[in-house]
């Protein structure tokens, strides 16, 4: 299995408390995913992220076509980071560590998403639309996190890199 790696890097103009309030409640999720995902989660997002959390989503990323996604939050460490993990999904693997750290007045927002696709070879050779849907996943969540958290006109730039 071929192992894909994006990462992301984003400053935000909030307090580490309140980085940390948003982005642990589950809930929040569905106010940064692309519209067209049709993003629904189903079950375990009641309470804000812990180790051991169990989050049901039901998504229709390709051709309006539902699918279900089950991810567990595998690390959580308050204020700092957490990790979640496919169970069951779209993907032959997942793996997405979300890391907040101050910086310059606010908050360094990084995520490193390690992901692999289903289909082995015939998933590889015909993979450039989830690669495509993936990246404009973080491209969307990167202008509306901008609209809702506005930052000051000298804020530190954004950055994403993939391999």
């Amino acid at each position: 299995m071929k192992m894909h790696r994006l990462e992301s890097k984003q400053w935000l103009p909030i307090t580490l408390q309140e980085a940390w309030d948003f982005f642990s409640v589950p809930a929040n999720l569905d106010r940064i995913t692309p519209e067209d995902m049709s993003f629904e989660i189903l079950t375990g997002a009641d309470e804000p992220t812990f180790t051991g959390q169990i989050i049901s989503y039901r998504i229709r990323p390709f051709l309006g076509i539902p699918m279900n996604w089950v991810t567990e939050i595998t690390q959580a460490v308050p204020g700092s980071y957490f990790i979640d993990e496919q169970r069951f999904g779209p993907y032959r693997f997942w793996h997405h560590l979300h890391r907040f750290t101050e910086s310059d007045g606010g908050v360094l927002m990084e995520d490193v998403l390690h992901y692999g696709l289903p289909g082995g070879f015939v998933g590889e050779l015909f993979g450039a639309p989830i690669h495509k849907k993936v990246h404009g996943i973080f491209s969307h969540r990167e202008e509306i996190l901008n609209e809702i958290f506005p930052a000051p006109a000298k804020a530190a730039g954004n950055a994403r890199k993939s391999q």
